[in-house]
């Protein structure tokens, strides 16, 4: 590839390959930092780049809030409570919007930004939605089984009924929900373009903010009713595990054949699958601590949901500045303060929104609210260093970041949320803060 001269740099116009020179490294690297800006590009006012972060990133939080207090209820139905092994499914099936929706929605923003969205709209939906369908229920089985093998392996005993029941609920809401949400990302780019909003700032929070509620509401629905038909409809999961198994075949051949997808349904299996193990021992995890503090499950998927949105803003943001050639260093900077800034007063506003609405079983004390900010601000910063290091990481050495960052990012924010919440709670309890009294 033809680079020009460092004394007029800008960021590549794609991924860079393993050929590149190690003036091309230094170069990168160089823009990485702020070292040079690109001739003729516009800078995006800062204001108006924190308005448009700052409501989806709300609207983002209240569908998490609204998620964790349906997991406050959820908690205690049969199901849940008679076969533990579905909340090893919880974070594995909600990561899918980041392995899946958010990740779709990088990559449509940065098709928008390449005005493709205007030249080929409809081999890019069909191509998008086929291959996100195929990933996501490869993923659900993949996910049911490492449920089933890290809910059998410490009992030491296999129910059969148990693992049918997790599987077909694994496979089908993964396959609705992919669907749903990924028709709702396609809308909400193509309405970010008419209205002139950058979608980087919009879309992978309103997949967020849509994508835990939506999915642990239908996981929880089927599931429930799966637990139900136990010894009545045994034939009703089986059905549901077959025709997913079809599915993958079909929308994988018409995923392969389009050209905005061939390249990431060969390359886009790894960070996937590694972030659905990923996300697995986060569920491991939260089946220990849910089990041990029942106040926990009201605040883990606000907690997990802020940071995962947060990184995959950073990541989107990021990638499509490499892709189209313009500088990341200021901009970047500029725009992590700003996801920085709103890390305090979003949580604070979620929490006690939480509060209001008398969810959950622990009281918002003082000492409450400041080892519970500790934990949140700890997580944010890992996040967005391990975003920036891990984005500029893929484009030296030329994979897209648009299709493998974000799986990684939600995974880990699933997994640094789920275990520094725990030890906050761990932590307030061996310093007394037993509180139980909300939401008996």
């Amino acid at each position: 590839m033809q680079r020009s001269a460092i004394s007029n740099m800008s960021a590549p116009a794609a991924p860079a390959r393993d050929t590149d020179s190690p003036a091309d490294t230094a170069r990168l690297l160089l823009v990485s930092n702020g070292a040079a800006k690109p001739q003729g590009h516009e800078v995006e006012n800062l204001w108006v780049v924190a308005v448009q972060m700052f409501i989806p990133f709300l609207l983002a939080g209240f569908g998490m809030v609204a998620a964790s207090l349906l997991l406050d209820v959820v908690q205690h139905w049969p199901v849940f409570m008679q076969v533990s092994e579905v909340y090893i499914l919880v974070p594995a099936l909600l990561g899918l919007k980041g392995n899946l929706e958010m990740t779709l929605a990088s990559r449509l923003s940065t098709h928008a930004h390449k005005g493709h969205l205007e030249t080929s709209l409809v081999p890019l939906v069909a191509g998008n939605l086929s291959l996100i369908q195929c990933q996501a229920v490869v993923v659900a089985f993949l996910a049911a089984l490492a449920a089933v093998i890290m809910g059998w392996v410490p009992e030491g005993e296999f129910d059969m009924h148990h693992a049918m029941l997790l599987c077909a609920s694994s496979v089908l809401t993964a396959s609705v929900a992919s669907f749903v949400l990924g028709c709702v990302m396609i809308a909400v780019i193509l309405a970010s373009r008419k209205m002139n909003i950058n979608p980087d700032n919009v879309a992978t929070p309103i997949a967020a903010s849509l994508g835990d509620l939506t999915t642990l509401a239908l996981l929880s629905f089927i599931a429930s009713s799966l637990y139900r038909s136990i010894g009545v409809n045994v034939w009703l999961p089986g059905t549901i595990i077959i025709v997913g198994a079809l599915v993958v075949p079909v929308c994988g051949y018409v995923a392969s054949k389009n050209k905005f997808t061939k390249q990431v349904l060969d390359e886009g299996w790894s960070p996937v699958i590694s972030a659905m193990i990923i996300s697995s021992v986060g569920g491991l995890i939260l089946d220990y601590t849910v089990s041990n503090f029942k106040g926990i499950a009201v605040f883990q998927l606000v907690i997990n949901g802020v940071g995962g949105n947060m990184a995959a803003v950073h990541a989107s943001r990021m990638s499509t500045n490499l892709h189209t050639g313009n500088t990341i260093g200021p901009v970047i900077g500029k725009t992590t303060k700003l996801l920085l800034l709103m890390v305090v007063p979003g949580h604070l506003i979620f929490t006690y929104t939480i509060s209001y609405l008398q969810a959950g079983h622990t009281s918002l004390t003082a000492t409450f609210i400041l080892i519970y900010m500790c934990a949140a601000i700890t997580q944010v910063l890992l996040l967005l260093t391990i975003s920036h290091f891990l984005v500029l990481w893929m484009w030296k050495l030329g994979i897209d970041p648009d299709n493998s960052a974000i799986p990684y990012l939600t995974a880990l924010g699933d997994l640094l949320g789920t275990a520094l919440l725990g030890l906050a709670f761990q932590f307030l309890y061996m310093i007394g803060d037993k509180d139980s009294d909300l939401g008996d």
